[in-house]
This record gives C-alpha cells, sequence and structure tokens, in this order.
C-alpha cells in the first residue's frame, strides 16, 4: 500500500512540475510527463548498431597471424564474397556491411582491382574461439549428391523423398520470449494439445498414411539417408532428366551420428566410420539398415528447386561456392562473413588454408569452432567430404562498423 501511495505523490509531484511551466517555455530538465502540453516532444537517439551474439568468442589478429593468407588465391573466393553482400542485404546485422559490399561492388571488374587489398584494407581477423578459450574445432565436409530416381514409385524405385507434411507445425518461440529469438520447435496437433512430430522411425512406419506428398522415388535407402544429411542434392530420371532438390524443413529432432552409433556398438573402428564406411556396412548389412537409419530421429524434408549451373542455395539464401562456402553455427560465426579456414586435407596432414564464405548452417554444425566445408557437386566431391573429419582453426573478417566490443 505504501508503494502505491509513493507512486501516486510522484505522479502528482510530476504533473504539478509540468503546470508550473509557462507556455512556450520548457525547464533545463523536463520531467517525463506525456499528458503535459508543454513538455516538448522527446527526440528518440539513433538506435546502436545491432549486437554482435558472437563477439565474445573473437579475439583480435594480425594477418600474419592467418597461416598461408599470403598464399591463397583469394580472389577465386571473390565471386562468393559478393554472393555475401546479396544475401546480407536486407538482414538485421546487413547495415554493418553495407559499406564495404557498395565499394565491392563498385571495385569489382574495375582495372587493377586487387581482392587481397581489397579486405586488407576494409576488414580486419578476429580469431574465433570456444567459450572455454580453445581455438582448435571440428571441420567436416559436404556435398550436392546425385541419385538415381523416378516420378512414380516401381520395382527398384521405392523409397520416398518427401515434400513438407501438411500437419506439421512450426513454432517461433522468439515471438513470445525474445530471449528465444531464433530458437523454433517443430510439432503436430493431437486433439487441443501441442506435441513433438513424429519421429524417422514413426515416419518411415506411417508410410503413404503421412500427409505429405511424395516428390520422387529414389533407388538406395542410404542414399536417401546421405541426401538428409547433406541437405540438398539433384536426382537423374530414366528419362536422363535433372530434378533438383532443396532442404523444406525438418521434424524437430537432433540429428544423430549413425557413424557414432556403430562405433559405440563396435560394429566399426572410429577411423572407419566415414561415408564410405557406412555404405560398404550398409551393402552387408542390408537386413539391419534400416534399424540403423532410425537411430537418427531427424527427418528432412525437401521442395523441388529450379536448375541452374549454380551451387545449391545455403541458409544464407545464396548459391554455394565450391570450395569457398562453408556452414556455420550462427550464434558464433555471423552468415555471409568472409572467414579463413585453416585445416588440412580430407584424411592427410595437406595444408588446406583459404578464405572462405559463412554461407550455410546445419543440424550437426554447433559450436564457435565448427565448420562443413563444401565440395561441390557428384562423386568426386562426396568421396572428398565423406572423408573429411579434421581439426582446424577459424578466423572470421568483419569491418571495423562491425568490431566487437
Amino acid at each position: 500500500m505504501r508503494k502505491i501511495q509513493a507512486a501516486a505523490l510522484f505522479a502528482v509531484i510530476l504533473l504539478g512540475a509540468c503546470s508550473g511551466i509557462k507556455p512556450g517555455e520548457a525547464p533545463a530538465e523536463c520531467p517525463s510527463c506525456p499528458a503535459c502540453p508543454s513538455c516538448p516532444p522527446a527526440v528518440s537517439p539513433a538506435p546502436p548498431p545491432p549486437a554482435l551474439p558472437f563477439a565474445r568468442t573473437l579475439r583480435p589478429a594480425a594477418w600474419a597471424d592467418l597461416p598461408g593468407w599470403a598464399d591463397d588465391d583469394v580472389t577465386a573466393a571473390w565471386p562468393a564474397f559478393l554472393q555475401s553482400c546479396r544475401g546480407i542485404a536486407g538482414k538485421p546485422h546487413g547495415t554493418v556491411w553495407k559499406r564495404v559490399c557498395d565499394q565491392a561492388r563498385s571495385a569489382d571488374g574495375k582495372p587493377g582491382h586487387d581482392a587481397r587489398r581489397f579486405f586488407e584494407a576494409n576488414l580486419r581477423p578476429y580469431a574465433i574461439a570456444a567459450a572455454d578459450g580453445n581455438a582448435s574445432g571440428l571441420v567436416t565436409g559436404y556435398y550436392e549428391p546425385l541419385l538415381r530416381g523416378s516420378r512414380a514409385r516401381v520395382k527398384g524405385f521405392e523409397q520416398p523423398v518427401r515434400g513438407v507434411p501438411d500437419d506439421l507445425l512450426t513454432i517461433d518461440l522468439g515471438a513470445a520470449y525474445p530471449e528465444l529469438k531464433d530458437k523454433r520447435v517443430r510439432g503436430r496437433l493431437e486433439g487441443n494439445k501441442v506435441v513433438p512430430y513424429w519421429t524417422r522411425a514413426e515416419i518411415d512406419a506411417k508410410g503413404d498414411r503421412l500427409p505429405a506428398r511424395t516428390l520422387l522415388y529414389v533407388d538406395d535407402a542410404v542414399e536417401l539417408f546421405f541426401l538428409h544429411v547433406q541437405g540438398s542434392g539433384r536426382v537423374r530420371l530414366a528419362d536422363g532428366g535433372i530434378v533438383r532438390l532443396a532442404y523444406a524443413d525438418q521434424n524437430g529432432y537432433p540429428y544423430q551420428s549413425i557413424g557414432r552409433v556403430l562405433v559405440d556398438r563396435g560394429e566399426l573402428k572410429l577411423e572407419e566410420a566415414s561415408m564410405q564406411g557406412i555404405q560398404a556396412w550398409a551393402r552387408a548389412n542390408p537386413g539391419r539398415l534400416r534399424d540403423l537409419l532410425n537411430a537418427n530421429p531427424s527427418y528432412v524434408f525437401f521442395r523441388e528447386a529450379a536448375n541452374s549451373p549454380d551451387g545449391p542455395v545455403g541458409a544464407l539464401g545464396v548459391p554455394l561456392t565450391t570450395e569457398r562456402s562453408i556452414a556455420v553455427d550462427p550464434r558464433s560465426v555471423p552468415l555471409g562473413a568472409p572467414v579463413f579456414l585453416a585445416t588440412t586435407r580430407p584424411n592427410s596432414t595437406r595444408p588446406l588454408n583459404r578464405l572462405v564464405l559463412a554461407q550455410d548452417t546445419g543440424s550437426a554444425i554447433k559450436g564457435a569452432v565448427r565448420a562443413d566445408f563444401f565440395w561441390g557437386f557428384g562423386k568426386e566431391a562426396g568421396e572428398q567430404a565423406g572423408r573429411m573429419k579434421q581439426l582446424g582453426r577459424m578466423w572470421v573478417l568483419l569491418p571495423p562498423e562491425a568490431a566487437p566490443k
């Protein structure tokens, strides 16, 4: 009661102060009382630049700290950088990139343009570290696979590629809880309750009873599983036509590595748990394959995408560039930013140091020092991606406008 009385008294004092102001006259400090007509309208300060949630993982660095920076052909990353500029435009953090991107577009194709000199003049490197200070992390690889398929279910083509089900709900938690911005959950209605969506095993058991359009049927369950892991791919039909598939949605469950499952079960050694090792195990154990695949509850739904000579479209909304795009955890690395990656080639100690662009995400890509290197399209790219599980370090390149505070 005392608090209510004190608040009421304070309000009276404020109103009294306002009532004593002569018309056209304002005190040095006018109290905040919207009902008082004599108070001049408040002028809102200019909004501060958007906060960078990843700043706590960044440490200032020098160009000399980047191993192989002077040797990398950074010109090969220039088209991907321009794609990033296109993808960043309109994003909440896009304002801090406007100056640099405008200058990049203006300099593109001009005589004497030097990409390395441009990056060094306009960006600053920051070493990425995990919350515990560890500067090394896991670098894996991914690619765009080619599968064989059919529009109709016929003998030999019986594995369904599904579109988004009609009953899949996507709930944006940030709309009600700002602290959960960018957090979404998937579910379905059961009566008047929202419950988790079906797992991979349940979707498999429901089959055609799932309210989802089947886009295509492919010939290999393992290849389809890895299409889910990659998130995009192409399917060649019997008549030679190509259908391009892009990620559309997911059932809401976290990804579980079936390679890890096989290792834990003693079926494979750790060094054998590559895509190729899993494929070999599947060929040797066809009767146990469904049980293995269902150990990963995550399930990806697809949509048909337009055919083009470009790479698949990543989470930034622009085509990925072979060997110059990576998937990152956007909570630690801003989507669209150039990143210098220092790692090694698959199953080797040969350096792979190059400038890449953070243009994609993935359900298995979690953590500050974590990257998935895009190898491109087809079998050879798949060979590289399937064997890649290397240690690496990362530096993000940012304009001064985005310098971590």
